[in-house]
Formats: C-alpha cells, structure tokens, sequence
C-alpha cells in the first residue's frame, strides 16, 4: 500500500471517529433539551392552574378562563413531548387534565365557584407528572 492511501485511510477514520465523538455529546444534550423543555411547559401549565384558583377566589371569572387557556397550551404541548418520548402513563395523565381543564372553564363560565376545586384536582394531576419526570429520566 503507497503512503497517500494509508494516510487517506487514517484521515477518514479520524473524520469518521470525530462525527461519531461529537454526535455523542449532541445527543445527550437535545434529551437534556427536551427534559428542559418539558419539564417549562409543565410548570408553565401548573402555574397558570395556580392563577387560575386564585382568580377564582377573588370572584375574577373572566381572568380564570384566560389561565386556563394558557395552561391548556402549555399542557397540549408537554402531552405531545411526552408522547414522542413514549411515555404513554404520563400523557394518559396529561389527557386527564386536558378534560379536567376543560370541566374547569366550562364551571367558571357558569360563574361556579366549584371551579376551583376542579383546578386544583388538574394542578395535582400535573404536579404528579412532573414529580414522574423527575424519576424517569428522558430516554429516546
């Protein structure tokens, strides 16, 4: 074998090895990424349900359906995200939520105080998700 092939052959393998050194990084960091970014939408949500009840307390009924809609985006999108990560438990929980929103809002469109306790049943339910995705770690 002439030297300008051995050297071709080991340039590759350095190329190939390097593409393969830095793709391992990469991946580690877009499932910390998507742990990140699940875990926002999350929180995100479980605060707007907390706004909610408080809007509910104070008899603001027009500002609770606000947050509630809020957390209902911010809910969709971590049910989505946890369904492309396969765990299908937690998104059944989320589906759970998602309806209990939808009880919530249908309650304080009424003007009915019972609202609120719905709300916090669906804040718990995402306080349990997100108390999961602290024991399961993101896999993919």
């Amino acid at each position: 074998m002439s030297k300008s092939v051995i050297v071709a052959v080991a340039v590759l393998v350095a190329a190939v090895g390097g593409w393969f050194w830095g793709a391992s990084g990469r991946w580690a960091a877009e499932r910390s990424l998507q742990a990140f970014e699940l875990r926002q939408d999350l929180v995100a949500g479980r605060s707007a349900l907390l706004e909610t009840r408080l809007d509910i307390y104070g008899v603001n009924f027009g500002d609770a359906s606000k947050h509630l809609e809020n957390a209902r985006a911010f809910l969709r999108r971590a049910h989505d995200q946890l369904k492309q990560l396969d765990r299908v438990e937690d998104a059944t929980q989320l589906e759970t939520a998602l309806a209990g929103i939808d009880d919530a809002q249908r309650m304080a469109g009424n003007l009915d105080q019972t609202a609120n306790t719905r709300s916090a049943e669906v804040a718990k339910i995402v306080a349990d998700v997100l108390d999961a995705g602290v024991k399961k770690p993101i896999v993919k």
